[in-house]
């Protein structure tokens, strides 16, 4: 694997992160689904990608396509990323100036892009400044990516920047609700429960925004019919529905509950 000649992550650290987590050191032979992050700021830039992204999921407006990318974005920018802090204590450089979106189809034709990073060394917490450490890696991703982003597709493409932060929430959230724990030993349960905590209470500025959007759609769970386990409700919708051939909407949009 490519990858292991320019980390210091192992072999089996890497598995998760590229195999399920969609990282990527490869460059994508699509082009013209692929970009640096980077250029995604400028207005034109974003609102043309954005526009030829959006027939990928058979959308025709613009703030369809940006709700739809976002959500692939932010799983690829920022589980990764929190599953190496979490249960590696590895911090990946997840700043806008290094990644790059790279264009990728399942075999059903499904568009589901990776996030090549171009610099892949990793950042370990001092003895005793696992706090420290812990704000310079999230204030890297959300402040110095993902909220610069947000508020460059909502400029372009006039789409709400709450509906791309609950995007981003509903993934953090079955990160450290469903997916982080399996396997984990008690040192990793227990840094599982402190960094979803702090994650859900941290201060505004470490996301770039006034005040913590996590915790801001952070709702309590509803008990549904046909459900067996609880459901948080969000409190945007993601406009799943105005997609070809969609007429209904996801089990926790609130459009259906309303």
């Amino acid at each position: 694997m490519p990858i292991a000649l320019q980390t210091s992550f192992t072999r089996e650290e890497l598995e998760p992160l590229t195999a399920q987590f969609r990282l990527t050191s490869e460059a994508s032979a699509d082009r013209a689904h692929s970009v640096a992050s980077a250029r995604l700021l400028d207005e034109t830039e974003c609102a043309g990608y954005i526009g030829r992204i959006s027939g990928l999921f058979g959308a025709t407006a613009g703030s369809v396509g940006g709700s739809l990318f976002a959500k692939r974005y932010s799983y690829m920018a920022a589980t990764p990323v929190l599953y190496a802090m979490t249960m590696y204590n590895k911090g990946l450089d997840a700043s806008i100036e290094n990644c790059h979106v790279e264009s990728m189809f399942r075999e059903d034709g499904v568009w589901i892009p990776k996030l090549r990073l171009n610099d892949w060394q990793m950042s370990v917490a001092e003895d005793g400044g696992r706090h420290e450490w812990r704000d310079r890696v999230l204030r890297g991703l959300f402040a110095g990516n993902i909220a610069k982003l947000w508020r460059a597709i909502s400029k372009a493409n006039r789409v709400s920047a709450a509906t791309l932060w609950e995007n981003t929430a509903v993934n953090i959230y079955w990160l450290y609700e469903k997916r982080i724990g399996e396997a984990a030993d008690s040192s990793q349960q227990a840094r599982i429960r402190e960094d979803y905590h702090y994650l859900l209470s941290a201060p505004g500025e470490l996301f770039g925004e006034k005040s913590n959007p996590l915790a801001k759609f952070d709702s309590p769970k509803v008990t549904l019919p046909d459900y067996e386990q609880p459901l948080r409700i969000r409190k945007t919708c993601c406009l799943y529905y105005q997609t070809e051939g969609e007429r209904s909407y996801c089990s926790i949009c609130p459009k259906d509950k309303g």
